[in-house]
């Protein structure tokens, strides 16, 4: 059974499950505690796969004079692509306008950052090794890490060959680990799929977010669904976009169930290896460039539900130029959520709060509590696309894909 088959039946059955389940406490706490075991199953091979991946990947284009020109591709087309998303999601927002949503006093009982400053820091640790024994969720100074280990291999080939060999051999075996945990997370979605529908179920009978629902799921469809794939074809070689789309519904069910970005990580890689032969060198840069800086669907998810609450404390309409203060500083915090795989619409929203609104839109994102599961479930889900449809362009692109008929993808 194909692996995009064994995810979709674990989502309808683990969705089915949610729908059906009694509204109790004592269930809610129990997917909670479940949802927390099978992200860390779904995110546990990650790290040593990126590490030793990516580090062979460094060496190799920089052995053939290819680094720092795909580098270059793969940030430009970040970009560009996170300023076409947000922008055209703040545009669909403000002409599907959603209905407003009643403005209930909120005690700020939390708060949120994104901690650039600190996030910085992290990257350059007084050992350097420390990056390899973090919780997983912070990936970017791992891939900082793999990078100088990367550039190091390329010091003195009679030292250095040996652990050029290890490394390659470990980057093998690690991704087979990994591609056993892709074989069993049709039943790992079972869980988060039953978590997911509880909560949407209860969305549901508040009814006062249909409309943002219905906005954000339409404008996801659209984008990853009809205009990333009519994108390729102006890609040459000429390809089948479908045949494209079909390659990476793997990686769209577990994105949007999850609605974490490291979860999904394995998923992409596997698929993007076996289904279009995307050599390591090209996929294992590009993926997580792609996770840590091409943030674009949370922070338009974000963009979204910020223009939704202002049109519900205010009557007034909103400026062309509002909307653009909106657009660039969502696209400003898109390239800042690395540390946020699980949680970046959520957060996104809160900076947009936090920036710019005034005192009364500083905790404004906390009614968007009950809705913050779906912002960032289609959030991730447009991430992931990009990353896919971003990874397979930059391979195509270089010659470093191999075609397959859609018969023989996993």
């Amino acid at each position: 059974m194909k692996v995009w088959i064994k995810l979709l039946i674990g989502a309808v059955i683990g969705i089915t499950i949610g729908f059906l389940l009694p509204d109790n406490a004592g269930i809610l706490a129990a997917l909670q505690w479940l949802e927390k075991l099978a992200i860390g199953i779904g995110r546990y091979a990650v790290i040593p796969v990126l590490v030793f991946a990516l580090t062979i990947a460094v060496y190799e284009l920089r052995s053939d004079n290819q680094f720092w020109p795909m580098f270059l591709k793969n940030i430009l087309f970040i970009i560009a692509a996170s300023a076409f998303v947000i922008f055209t999601g703040i545009v669909a927002a403000n002409f599907f306008s959603p209905n407003r949503i009643p403005i209930e006093t909120v005690e700020q009982t939390e708060i949120l950052d994104l901690n650039i400053a600190e996030n910085v820091l992290d990257l350059f640790p007084s050992n350097m090794l420390s990056v390899l024994s973090g919780d997983g969720v912070y990936l970017f100074p791992v891939c900082v890490f793999a990078f100088f280990l990367g550039i190091g291999l390329n010091y003195d080939r009679n030292f250095s060959k040996p652990v050029i060999s290890l490394i390659d051999s470990l980057s093998r075996i690690f991704l087979h680990v990994a591609s056993f945990f892709c074989e069993i997370l049709g039943f790992i979605l079972i869980i988060l799929a039953a978590y997911w529908a509880v909560r949407y179920k209860t969305l549901l009978r508040a009814d006062v977010y249909k409309d943002m629902i219905t906005l954000l799921a339409v404008f996801s469809i659209v984008l990853c669904f009809i205009i990333l794939p009519l994108f390729l074809y102006i890609l040459k070689p000429k390809t089948n976009p479908w045949r494209v789309l079909y390659g990476f519904l793997g990686p769209a069910i577990t994105a949007f169930i999850s609605g974490d970005i490291n979860f999904s990580i394995p998923v992409l890689q596997r698929h993007c290896k076996d289904n279009f032969g995307i050599r390591r060198r090209s996929g294992a840069l590009s993926i997580p460039l792609f996770a840590t800086f091409c943030r674009c669907g949370s922070a338009v998810a974000a963009a979204v539900a910020f223009i939704v609450i202002i049109k519900s404390y205010s009557y007034l309409r909103i400026g062309t130029i509002d909307l653009l203060t909106i657009g660039m500083w969502a696209f400003a915090i898109s390239f800042a959520l690395a540390r946020h795989p699980g949680d970046g619409a959520y957060i996104a929203l809160a900076a947009l709060c936090m920036i710019y609104g005034s005192g009364e839109y500083k905790a404004a994102y906390l009614i968007m509590r009950p809705i913050a599961f779906y912002l960032i479930a289609i959030g991730t889900f447009i991430d992931v696309m990009l990353n896919a449809f971003g990874s397979y362009v930059i391979a195509r692109i270089n010659g470093y894909t191999e075609e397959k008929k859609p018969s023989f993808f996993i």
